[in-house]
């Protein structure tokens, strides 16, 4: 992994290789407003700033969070003044909350028809369960 002079301007690749995120995912950021402009050289090769790293950083949390690239566009500009951002930052992470509880009751109940339809395969002897279940019922929800 490159290490950094917090004051040196850093070129896409080593911005790639510390973040993760490719060249071509950093040029989109900046295309759709989650990264402002960055600065260029005369021959247009992009020069990232410990700033923009910053910002790069909390955007791949964000995400890790499961904030959508709207949503972290949002948080982006609630970062800029999170004193007076705070009620919204937080409505937008109660509502991530339900979002991610609901998720985990979905996958509660698939892991529980997965153990059943697994048992029940193990203790027949014709066809496969599995396969039945699966063309039996409609999808799951």
């Amino acid at each position: 992994m490159t290490t950094a002079h917090p004051s040196k301007p850093l070129r896409i690749g080593e911005i790639s290789q510390l973040t993760g995120l490719s060249a071509d995912t950093l040029r989109y950021y900046e295309r759709i407003g989650l990264l402002p402009r960055v600065a260029r050289t005369p021959a247009g090769i992009r020069l990232y700033s410990e700033r923009d790293l910053s910002r790069l950083r909390f955007i791949q949390r964000a995400q890790k969070m499961n904030f959508s690239l709207e949503e972290i566009g949002q948080l982006l500009q609630m970062r800029e003044d999170p004193q007076h951002a705070r009620d919204a930052v937080r409505r937008l992470a109660a509502h991530k909350l339900l979002e991610v509880e609901a998720r985990v009751q979905e996958l509660t109940l698939l892991r529980n028809e997965l153990t059943l339809l697994i048992n029940l395969c193990h203790g027949s002897s014709e066809g496969c369960p599995i396969i039945e279940e699966m063309e039996d019922q409609p999808p799951f929800q």
